[in-house]
This record gives structure tokens, sequence and C-alpha cells, in this order.
């Protein structure tokens, strides 16, 4: 069954030994630490750099991805290890949209569709984020929206040029 997450960083993190590395040396280290907790990553798109939001926020831009994995976790689990491996990297809960070590949202899990106060999939808002839907159509060109059985294709066609014309693939 299918998985997918985001991977998103605009700061810098420290390895075990305490040294900087990039957001891309992040999500490097970050496969071995899913692997860890019983996710496999499988495939990933390429790096892709978008405007810190919301606009105006003087933050750095961002590095996005997105990744295939393979997993025997529950959903529930899933999310508690993503938010585990965050917090590994730096990630600490603040302010809602502050400038963030690592980021790793679960986008689909397997077509399910999930509606509860702790967990909801596919991802809420991830058909708007351009910096979500274009490394995930590298990794899955065939993804169709469990709720409105769109495919991906259609969902990119529907963003706004603004969103689109900030987007570098790296």
């Amino acid at each position: 069954m299918p998985v997918y997450i985001a991977l998103g960083a605009n700061l810098s993190s420290e390895d075990d030994a305490g040294n900087s590395q990039s957001p891309a040396e992040t999500f490097s280290a970050t496969a071995s630490a899913l692997e860890e907790r019983g996710i496999k990553v499988t495939a990933m798109s390429a790096l892709w750099q978008s405007p810190a939001w919301p606009p105006g926020s003087k933050q750095p831009d961002y590095i996005n991805a997105c990744a295939r994995i393979e997993t025997t976790l529950s959903p529930r689990k899933m999310l508690r290890a993503l938010h585990s491996v965050e917090a590994q990297f730096g990630r600490r809960r603040t302010v809602k949209n502050a400038a963030r070590p690592l980021d790793l949202d679960l986008l689909d899990y397997g077509g399910q569709v999930i509606d509860a106060p702790d967990i909801e999939i596919p991802h809420p808002r991830m058909l708007a984020r351009s910096f979500v839907l274009f490394p995930l159509a590298e990794v899955a060109p065939n993804w169709t929206d469990p709720r409105k059985k769109r495919a991906i294709t259609d969902w990119i066609a529907r963003l706004p040029l603004s969103d689109v014309m900030p987007m570098k693939r790296l």
C-alpha cells in the first residue's frame, strides 16, 4: 500500500556530533531516522525551493520534497513517528508557521480517508500547496485524491499562478 509524506525545512539542523547540516542533508539523515522507526523510504523526489509562508514573514525559503514509504505502522503510529523524527532534528512546536529545521507531513496512507480530531488523511491542506504537489507528482505521478477522485495533474492545474511561479526545482 503506498504511503506518502512531505518533507520541508528552512533552517539548518544538527547531526549527532553537533555539526550544522543543510535541509538537504537533514532530509538524507531523516531517511535513516525513519527506518529506525519501521518506515522505509522507497522513493524520494527532487528538492524544491519555495518562499516561506505567510508572505512577508522574512523567513528563509523552504526546501521541500516528498517521499513514498513502506511501513506496517498504523496511520496514528506513523504520525507519532514522524513527530518523533521532527523533534530529533530540532523541531519545536511553538508558533504556527514558524521557521523549522524539519517538518514531516503524512499526506496519504494507502488512499484511506480518515477524519478524526487527532489525524486527518489525506492531509487537509496538501491540495492547495504547490510545494507539496510538485514533488508528490514525481514520486506518485498517478496519485488520485481519495476524496474527490481527481488526479494530481488536475490539482496542479488548479493552483494559482502566484503559487506556481516562485517554485524552483533544485
